[in-house]
């Protein structure tokens, strides 16, 4: 965990421009704030905690940073587009640019992908879903910057399968909303909620594959 946290922080200071270069304060105010977020999140996180973990006066984050969620807007947003959606796309790529023979083989591929990432990447991962689903400058962030990349490619592969007869006619995006609600569904439960328990990965992986194809799969006459 300290590792990743670390290679993450250390790509995220290396984004600011040479005119925008941050003190040495600044860099521990924002080490400490994302340690901190990432193990209690935003709104458990007091600034005084992130002061003392960065070892400066609380006073100091106020000069740079009026407010706790000024904070964490001027860490996040102004990276988001350089390195969370690079980061969630990583070796990502691989898997939308491969020709499958069956969607369902996507989908495998997908789900594999997916959780190798997150379960390697969980703290970094962890920050992501505590913050952005409450601070709609991130969610904009977020989807000006992932959907483009991803949510034309993804909607190629269903009509090619949906135009063999493969799946059922539905608008594209409704089929992904859809299999990507269940896809991830398991790997929240399976690396957040219950983590603890003795996953056997392919097999939860075979019977999130056989549900989506159950409902997505064509009547036959």
């Amino acid at each position: 965990m300290a590792e990743e946290m670390e290679q993450w922080l250390s790509s995220l200071l290396r984004l600011t421009d040479e005119e925008e270069k941050m003190t040495e304060k600044q860099i521990k105010i924002i080490q400490a704030a994302v340690d901190i977020f990432a193990d209690k999140g935003y709104a458990s996180t007091s600034t005084s905690e992130i002061a003392q973990r960065a070892g400066v006066a609380e006073g100091t984050i106020f000069r740079h940073y009026k407010t706790k969620k000024d904070l964490l807007l001027s860490i996040v947003a102004p990276v988001m587009s350089k390195l969370v959606a690079p980061f969630v796309l990583r070796d990502l790529h691989q898997v939308l640019d491969t020709e499958y023979e069956q969607f369902e083989d996507f989908l495998r591929a997908m789900m594999r992908n997916r959780l190798e990432f997150v379960v390697k990447h969980a703290p970094i991962v962890k920050i992501m879903l505590h913050e952005i689903p409450f601070h709609p400058e991130l969610q904009s962030q977020f989807k000006e910057q992932l959907f483009p990349q991803v949510g034309e490619r993804l909607k190629r592969i269903i009509t090619h399968f949906q135009s063999r007869g493969d799946l059922i006619e539905m608008p594209p995006f409704a089929l992904l909303r859809m299999s990507v609600s269940a896809i991830m569904g398991y790997i929240f439960t399976r690396c957040y909620l219950f983590p603890e328990h003795d996953w056997n990965d392919e097999e939860e992986i075979e019977r999130v594959v056989n549900f989506i194809m159950h409902g997505l799969a064509p009547r036959k006459e």
